[in-house]
Parts: C-alpha cells; sequence; structure tokens
C-alpha cells in the first residue's frame, strides 16, 4: 500500500497537546494513520477526555525544564515527528511591559523550548532515518508585531531556529517545516476580533506542508495577506500598526 502520508505509521509527539492547535494536531496525526501520538502536556491532570479513542500516550512534559525534557526523550525514544506546538503569549507589551519578566518568558516557552526540545530529539529522529519537525509559529514572528510585546521577537527566533536546525540537521536526513499561523479559533487568540481560522485546518494544513517537503507554510487566510501586505509596503504596515496600537491603549488604558 502506498504511503499517502509522512504522518502513516509514525511515532509522533506534540507539545502544548491538550487543546488548541496542539489538539489539533493530535487529531489529525491520528486521522492520517500515526501509529502512536506521545502527547506532551505540562499538567496531566488538564487531560479530561480529549484523547478518548485515540493512539494516544499522555506524557508529562515541561519544555522549559531540562529535566522534564530529558526525561520525555527517554520515555519515547520511537519519535520520528516532533510537533513543537507549545506556545506562551502574556498579552504584555515589550518597552511598556506591566510585567518587565513576561518576555523572558515568552522567550522561554516559544524559542527556548523549541529548541530544548529539538535537541533533546535530535538523536532519536537520527536513528529513525532522518524523521520530521513541525515547527508551530506565528505571523507575529514573520515581521514585528508591535501587538504582541515578547511573543513577536521569540517566534522570529523560533523562525531563523527552524532554518538552522534543517542546515544542522540535513546530514542526518531530518526535514523540518515551519508554520507561520494566523488568526486561530484558540484560547490564545481570545482577544482577537475578526475572522479566526479552526485548529484542525491549521494542523491539516501543516501536516499537508510536511508532505509536500515545504520548509515554510503560509498556513491560512491571515498569514497570507499579512505577509503580503507587509511584503508590498513594510513602512506603512508598521506605521499603521503603531497608530492602531497607541488608540487602542488610549481607548482602554493598557
Amino acid at each position: 500500500m502506498p504511503r499517502t502520508t509522512k504522518a502513516a505509521g509514525s511515532v509522533a509527539l506534540v507539545t502544548g497537546a491538550n487543546r488548541g492547535i496542539g489538539l489539533a494536531f493530535v487529531q489529525e496525526l491520528a486521522a492520517r494513520g500515526a501509529r502512536t501520538v506521545y502527547a506532551g502536556v505540562r499538567d496531566p491532570a488538564q487531560v479530561h477526555g480529549q484523547f478518548d479513542g485515540l493512539p494516544v500516550q499522555v506524557v508529562p512534559l515541561d519544555v522549559t525544564d531540562l529535566g522534564s525534557v530529558a526525561a520525555a526523550a527517554a520515555a519515547c525514544p520511537e519519535v520520528n515527528l516532533l510537533v513543537n506546538n507549545a506556545g506562551l503569549f502574556t498579552g504584555n507589551r515589550l518597552v511598556l511591559a506591566r510585567d518587565p519578566d513576561a518576555a523572558r518568558r515568552e522567550m522561554e516557552v516559544n524559542y527556548f523550548g523549541v529548541l530544548n526540545m529539538t535537541r533533546a530529539f535530535a538523536p532519536a529522529l537520527g536513528a529513525a532515518g532522518g524523521g520530521y519537525i513541525v515547527n508551530v509559529l506565528s505571523v507575529a514572528g514573520a515581521f514585528p508585531a508591535a501587538f504582541m510585546g515578547g511573543y513577536s521577537p521569540a517566534k522570529a527566533a523560533a523562525l531563523f531556529l527552524s532554518s538552522i536546525t534543517r542546515a544542522e540537521l540535513a546530514g542526518q536526513g531530518t526535514e523540518v517545516t515551519a508554520l507561520i499561523v494566523g488568526s486561530v479559533d484558540t484560547r490564545m487568540a481570545a482577544h482577537v476580533d475578526g475572522r479566526k481560522e479552526d485548529p484542525r485546518d491549521i494542523a491539516a494544513a501543516g501536516l499537508t506542508a510536511l508532505d509536500r517537503g515545504e520548509y515554510t507554510c503560509d498556513t491560512d487566510f491571515m498569514a497570507i495577506d499579512a505577509r503580503a501586505r507587509y511584503a508590498r509596503d513594510p513602512v506603512r504596515y508598521e506605521r499603521g500598526m503603531a497608530k492602531l496600537l497607541n488608540a487602542t491603549e488610549l481607548k482602554t488604558g493598557r
């Protein structure tokens, strides 16, 4: 039987797997024939039937804790598909932050968390013939997003990390796909007005991009549109964002 998708028969691990895009990746991997999906969850007590009927094993995992990451790597040595999805958005500004430590926490999860997982699982991926990495990033990391304080720089760093990982692990055959994600109907985007995508559509787009061997994939309309508008006139785009940001601050007092 021909292999129709890289997910088929895979042993995958998804970080931040108990809700939102992470849960959607678990569901989509199962639908595409994954043999086992390890669901990395910081607090297993937050699992309340999300994975019923799926080929899932829950793994306690905090991507910012090197001991936790090492334990997960030891417990899941057969992983050949890693989805780095766990993310943190604090809603703070960057320079004018209410919480000056927020940017550091966002960098720890959104950048160092991806680096921690990639370093820990690279040997297993190599042993599996190269394997695959999918990094769930953001349109806020594709260009400066003033609304997203420390989150935007952290996701930008993770985008560069994706390219460097691809180069460094090319010798062992590891494929890396970075997903540029727009506005999605998740708890993280509860503050966002307007059109929001279904998380399952994002997961499907991401795994299809992996199948095609794409290096970077805009997963949805907002990501495509925002990147195009920024590319056409970055100065105008940034000025417009600054005006809107300042108008919002005057209205809300934030």
